[in-house]
């Protein structure tokens, strides 16, 4: 039955429209602040200020969520949920006042009260619900989801604590608790009338029905309880608003009032702890049983109330056998491939399917995107945690295998080595599920992230999966959305581009191929030229008042800003930091422009060799400073703490994108992406998105150099990468200077591992590639000595970056995996 509308009551919806204008925007302001946060402007804070605004702003985003989710109710449309254990969503003020079209309005009724906006968006902090790129994806997607007027539900954990904030001290990593929660979280909405049960443990019943079917109840050990918090997705220029839904964890009972009564009072509140730590903290540390067991409890957890929540909602309007006609899912990768046992179980279990209706219904709902070419990255589980924590999940895997697997020994007779890859248990020392292969056993579409990564995934990790099912592959390359990392990172840059190329750009961004008609005019260079100044001054503003950096805005500015990991090559980018300090050191004539090397990002708490990595960053800086000759043209910084916000400062001013992984084990990579789009030029290997990159802004604009990923291939085999060295006597000198004590601080043995990791083994090729690197550096140098050729590349960077617009992978996604089409939501 249709809901009735506000008119049936008497009520014009549109009456209870909120103004975009400044006067309503002020009055709103006013009355948050008195009526939601009890101040009044003589005692409130800059954080009362800025919740005030977001309460304002966000009722705004309500009014369109609300029309959307009449819209897609009344309506029979498929909606995406999308299940991701991250998202990096950034700040969100700034983010919404663009997509609303309000930025303006709220400045001037800001400004009339004496208040600034610059500082309230400044101010706000922002949720670390993500790691890296694939949480940053996973908001990119929903984005655009929103303003392309997809329906759509993110589903995710509300971790209490998000990725640590990370300090340095003594050049030293410091994990610091992300308290994102401590001042308020004005975006979201509790949903207090919902709530699922989410079991643990216990064990299963198995018996027959009167008409001799198999039925199984699962009686679990214990149960905690999800509780949805949502958060509005505004599309931009649209009505649209979809919303990421992000599930806390609550005890069954929150108070043993027994124990309580008798001054047991810790045993009175254990199960709420242990059930509230679920979703405590993001990636808790696996390295321990209790780690691996609560990461696993995570997964199962968000799953299992998306999936209830899904259920819920269908039936509100038709039949569970319409699931898969309702929803399309998509998998973020193996994180939450527990979807799979999960929709079997409530299918059968407990809405009476049988095994034939409940794989159909799953096989045509569930598509997987895999992030990861490492076999060793593929997720897998030990059985026995897996035994005893889902024992009625570890069922029905075991019955998906076995018919799988007599699905290809018919398919492939006598080929048992290709059964025993292909299965969904590990049969090592330690049998494990792998969920991988569970994701790809129940996906009707696998897709990569880049068309080199999604060829070499067919060709590798999923080499059989592809040969058993070649119609499931696809390709859909990452994309970022415009509509923050340039528009609200770089404004003054997406006024030039909206002069030349006029409005809809953000929405259409291969609009911005306008541009290419202006590169060769000097006038356009220049004032480029001015805006890429301005942008490298503000960021040297910055790090100095943040972080007490010097950097010199005159200087080009090199950076290479992702999470620190050895297949990513930090260690390669600071070898030729190294290279050219001995050179400078030496006295040898060097031409090129100063150079500011800047790097960011974190490494995993329990990652030695990474951690390590940024002590040699902080190392090889401190080593240039003290050299007087060197720091006239050189200078090597860390900025800390890498997120959303911080990149949004670094690349709009960067010039040069370091994106320098071996090749073959980027999947794709997005900073790449979103530098371009800033007017940075790439140095790069044919890896991930960078193929794809080269070929639109073209190879002249691109500065190429390594190993291939067929050729890391063949050169695995006989690889020694002490000959290397033996002939190139630079690299020696640098490769002495990593070993020595006046790089270590006095200790020859500080950064004795990644020496000996470079030297015996050197898997990234660090020493295969760095003479090409150098070599591609020089090229760089000599390129940025010419201003107008530089800056013309620039442009044209920016100009052919139209087909990475997350706009575009989204479409992709919908055409070729879901199969929808969008909804358009009209404006009240």
């Amino acid at each position: 039955m249709t809901p009735p509308t506000l008119q049936a009551h008497g009520v014009d919806e549109k009456a209870i429209a909120l103004g975009l204008d400044a006067a309503s925007i002020k009055r709103d302001f006013i009355k948050k602040l008195y009526f939601d946060l009890a101040k009044f402007p003589g005692v409130a804070t800059r954080n009362d200020h800025y919740l005030a605004l977001a309460l304002a702003v966000r009722d705004r985003l309500l009014h369109r969520w609300v029309s959307s989710a009449r819209t897609y109710l009344e309506g029979e449309h498929r909606t995406v949920l999308y299940l991701s254990a991250e998202y990096l969503l950034g700040p969100q003020l700034g983010n919404n006042l663009l997509a609303l079209g309000i930025e303006e309005a709220a400045r001037e009724a800001l400004g009339e009260l004496g208040l600034s906006l610059d500082e309230l968006v400044e101010h706000e902090g922002e949720p670390g619900l993500g790691n890296g790129g694939l949480g940053r994806l996973a908001a990119c997607y929903m984005d655009s989801l929103a303003t392309l007027d997809y329906p759509a539900i993110g589903h995710g954990i509300r971790y209490e604590f998000g990725i640590f904030r990370q300090a340095i001290r003594q050049g030293w990593q410091v994990e610091l608790t992300d308290r994102w929660l401590q001042h308020g979280n004005p975006w979201e909405v509790r949903r207090w009338d919902i709530e699922h049960v989410v079991g643990f443990g216990g064990r299963t019943e198995h018996s027959e029905d009167t008409l001799g079917r198999l039925r199984v109840r699962w009686i679990p050990e214990r149960i905690v309880k999800g509780v949805p918090f949502d958060t509005p997705v505004l599309g931009y220029g649209n009505a649209n608003a979809n919303f990421l839904r992000l599930w806390g964890a609550v005890a069954g009972e929150e108070l043993d009032l027994d124990a309580f009564q008798v001054g047991e009072y810790r045993k009175a509140v254990e199960e709420k702890v242990r059930s509230e730590n679920i979703s405590k903290v993001l990636y808790p540390n696996d390295q321990t049983a209790a780690g691996k067991q609560l990461r696993l409890e995570q997964q199962y957890f968000f799953v299992s109330c998306a999936l209830k929540d899904a259920i819920r909602l269908l039936l509100q309007r038709t039949t569970i056998e319409r699931f898969a006609d309702k929803y399309a899912i998509q998998l973020n990768d193996t994180h939450p491939s527990l979807a799979v046992p999960e929709l079997m179980r409530l299918l059968m279990d407990e809405h009476g399917m049988s095994w034939d209706q409940a794989w159909s219904i799953t096989t045509r709902s569930i598509s997987y995107t895999n992030h990861t070419l490492m076999p060793e990255a593929l997720e897998t589980w030990p059985l026995d945690l897996m035994a005893r924590l889902l024992p009625r999940h570890l069922e029905i895997i075991f019955e998906i295998n076995q018919r799988f697997l007599d699905e290809i020994r018919e398919r492939f007779p006598g080929d048992d080595a290709r059964v025993q890859r292909m299965s969904l248990i590990g049969e090592g020392p330690v049998r494990t599920v792998r969920m991988a292969n569970l994701a790809s056993v129940a996906s009707r579409r696998i897709n990569g992230v880049a068309a080199l990564h999604s060829r070499l995934l067919r060709e590798t990790v999923l080499h059989d999966f592809a040969e058993a099912y070649p119609d499931r592959f696809t390709n859909v390359t990452n994309g970022v959305t415009p509509r923050r990392f340039v528009a609200l990172a770089n404004p003054a840059l997406s006024k030039l581009v909206e002069e030349v190329v006029g409005r809809g750009w953000l929405t259409d961004l291969e609009r911005v191929r306008g541009l290419e008609h202006v590169a060769d005019d000097a006038a356009f260079r220049e004032r480029f030229q001015a805006v890429k100044r301005a942008n490298k001054e503000r960021l040297a503003r910055w790090m100095l008042d943040a972080h007490g950096l010097h950097v010199d805005p005159s200087w080009m500015l090199d950076v290479q800003c992702k999470r620190i990991h050895e297949y990513k090559r930090q260690l390669l980018n600071l070898l030729h930091a190294l290279w050219r300090f001995d050179r400078l050191r030496q006295g040898e004539p060097v031409s090129e422009a100063p150079r500011t090397i800047l790097l960011a990002g974190k490494a995993a708490p329990a990652y030695t060799a990474a951690k390590l990595v940024i002590r040699l960053t902080h190392a090889v800086s401190d080593l240039v400073e003290r050299d007087a000759r060197a720091r006239r043209l050189l200078r090597v910084v860390f900025v800390p703490d890498f997120n959303v916000k911080n990149a949004q400062r670094i690349y709009p001013a960067a010039e040069l994108s370091e994106q320098i992984s071996t090749a073959g084990m980027e999947a794709s990579g997005t900073g790449n992406m979103k530098l371009a789009m800033n007017g940075a030029l790439t140095i790069g290997t044919l890896d991930g998105a960078n193929v794809e990159i080269r070929e639109a802004v073209g190879a002249e604009h691109f500065f190429l150099f390594g190993l291939t990923a067929e050729e890391v291939v063949a050169a695995r085999e006989g690889y020694r990468p002490r000959d290397v060295v033996a002939a190139d006597p630079e690299l020696a000198r640098v490769l002495d200077l990593l070993g020595s004590k006046e790089l270590g601080g006095g200790d020859p043995g500080l950064f004795r591992p990644l020496l000996g990791s470079l030297l015996d083994r050197d898997p990234f090729f660090v020493l295969a590639d760095f003479r090409a690197y150098v070599r591609a550096q020089e090229e760089v140098g000599r390129l940025y000595a010419q201003p107008d050729r530089w800056t013309r590349s620039a442009i044209l960077n920016v100009a052919r970056m139209g087909r990475f617009s997350s706009d575009r992978s989204i479409r992709d996604y919908a055409r070729d995996i879901w199969e929808m089409a969008a909804v358009r939501v009209p404006i009240g």
